[in-house]
């Protein structure tokens, strides 16, 4: 599985060491507030996830990454690409303490590049829950629009997505190896 470098992050494969990191994540209640059922994740739930990111990698050649911190080399969250039923979603979570430095956008610039430029995806979405302004943000920051709302897995979203003829690459450093 490839991993991408972005000026502050590494986006790297996720291993078993990642999970006391993961859970500790997951299980915080301000950073799955806007997730599934809003509740935080069990220790069994967590090993579930960490499982799946390795089986959705195998089925369709991309997913999500664990996001190091290139000044600390600890995990500081979770994000990539996802299949929402046919179509790539661009998934995010960061540790809170990690909350309005950029880091969630950074890391959405490299995903969205990384799905346009090594899969040739025609289109990418992104959803969020009404209520959580901050991931809208961060998909307005990548150049992702507003498409309306939907409900998927009974949890109403708004949704966002970007073209391959609207994605514009920037001069960011990106680094694929």
């Amino acid at each position: 599985m490839p991993t991408v470098e972005t000026e502050r992050l590494l986006l790297k494969t996720f291993t078993p060491a990642h999970l006391d990191d993961l859970y500790r994540l997951l299980s915080d209640p301000d950073v799955v507030k806007y997730v599934g059922n809003g509740k935080p994740c069990s220790r069994a739930e967590t090993e579930t996830a960490l499982a799946s990111f390795g089986k959705h990698w195998k089925r369709h050649g991309f997913g999500r990454w664990a996001i190091i911190g290139k000044d600390t080399q600890k995990l500081i969250g979770y994000g990539g690409l996802r299949m929402l039923f046919e179509t790539p979603e661009i998934v995010y979570h960061l540790a809170k303490e990690y909350w309005r430095r950029g880091l969630a956008t950074e890391m959405a610039r490299a995903v969205l590049r990384y799905g346009f430029e090594e899969h040739d995806f025609e289109r990418i979405v992104a959803i969020a829950m009404p209520e959580n302004k901050a991931s809208i943000r961060v998909m307005e920051k990548i150049g992702m629009s507003y498409e309306g709302t939907a409900n998927y897995y009974n949890i109403d979203v708004v949704q966002y997505a970007i073209s391959r003829p609207q994605y514009r690459r920037d001069d960011r450093f990106y680094l694929l190896s």
